[in-house]
């Protein structure tokens, strides 16, 4: 049953997909190419929209049992109708905001929070009252991180699968059907857009998608690993090492140049990558392996007692330090960071 429904999750996905994009054309969600963005095309935009039917009709046939069942669809739709109101009228980040924080709010109110962890020595830490705020920053954050990325074909769609494939094999692993459930029909729906996606893409899945994507992995990720030790707390982070590690340069980087976090720049990985002469193809494939990287290390990571997890944190590090001075990043995400450093010495 699961894998006749798989099928039809990707073949829906897959012939819905052309029909969202007329869609997008007939009600004006469109992107246009601008100084910052890579496409040179206007392009339909709410191929999310595809996604998330095919993600639906899936659900509504497995029906995968969990007490938070309900209010994760309910944030689903609520994530979704936010994007796509931002892709037909453009929001400001500001309503983008609101309809995020309401998505993870109905979340939290559902009962789904990180509530304590199991520390590594011994001993366990309550997060008590701050469970709630906590759970609804690593929602959004995670939510942004997804849109984040979303700035070349194919990039955010296959991130995305990559770390549901992962958030899977791991609920497998771990002997919970309802996250493997959901993950599976989500991955299955996000590759059928894929097919449309991949460079040159026909369509976009704008904040349609990213949000809906970023919000489902946010919530997934915590699922299978809320509750646990500090050191299983770390495995969503590592298996979401690129988007996360994107996101936190671009804070870094309009704090430093004193401009609104929501607003966007070209110095994004995948924008350095594509200045130092990687095709869009390249690029997008070289950030896949660097995704997949990050999500071996989770799995191995799972695997490891205390120490050796610590060893592969450790590897890790070392690995995406290597890996960003090799490729001349350094230049692009460190150096704001460095100029400041130095500034405030000086100062001082």
């Amino acid at each position: 049953m699961l894998i006749t429904t798989l099928i039809i999750c990707f073949l829906l996905t897959l012939v819905s997909t052309p029909l969202v994009k007329k869609l997008a054309y007939k009600i004006g969600a469109t992107d246009k190419p601008n100084h910052r963005k890579v496409h040179q095309k206007i392009m339909p935009r709410l191929g999310g929209l595809a996604i998330f039917i095919g993600f639906i009709i899936g659900f509504l046939i497995l029906r995968p049992e969990d007490p938070s069942v309900l209010p994760i669809i309910l944030g689903s739709v609520v994530i979704l109708l936010t994007g796509m109101a931002d892709d037909i009228f453009e929001l400001a980040p500001r309503y983008k905001f609101i309809g995020q924080l309401v998505a993870a709010f109905i979340v939290v109110l559902g009962g789904v929070q990180i509530e304590f962890i199991n520390l590594p020595f011994g001993g366990q830490l309550e997060f008590g009252m701050f469970s709630i705020p906590i759970t609804i920053i690593w929602i959004v954050a995670i939510t942004n991180a997804i849109n984040f990325i979303d700035g070349l074909d194919g990039l955010a769609a296959g991130v995305s699968t990559i770390a549901l494939a992962t958030i899977g094999f791991m609920a497998v692993m771990k002997g919970d059907a309802f996250v493997m459930t959901m993950a599976l029909i989500l991955l299955v729906s996000t590759l059928g857009f894929l097919y449309f996606n991949f460079h040159p893409a026909k369509i976009f899945m704008g904040d349609t998608g990213a949000l809906f994507l970023g919000y489902m992995i946010a919530v997934l990720s915590m699922l299978g690993f809320k509750n646990v030790t500090m050191i299983s707390l770390i495995i969503p982070l590592i298996i979401l090492g690129v988007p996360i590690s994107d996101t936190f340069f671009a804070i870094l980087r309009r704090k430093i140049n004193k401009t609104p976090i929501s607003a966007p720049d070209k110095s994004h990985l995948h924008h350095c990558l594509l200045r130092l002469g990687f095709t869009h193809k390249q690029t997008v494939i070289l950030i896949y392996a660097i995704a997949a990287m990050f999500s071996l290390a989770a799995i191995i990571f799972s695997m490891s007692t205390v120490w050796g997890g610590l060893i592969v944190i450790a590897i890790l590090l070392v690995a995406l330090e290597v890996f960003i001075e090799s490729i001349g990043l350094v230049n692009s995400n460190y150096q704001p960071l460095l100029k400041f450093v130095k500034a405030r010495g000086t100062r001082k």
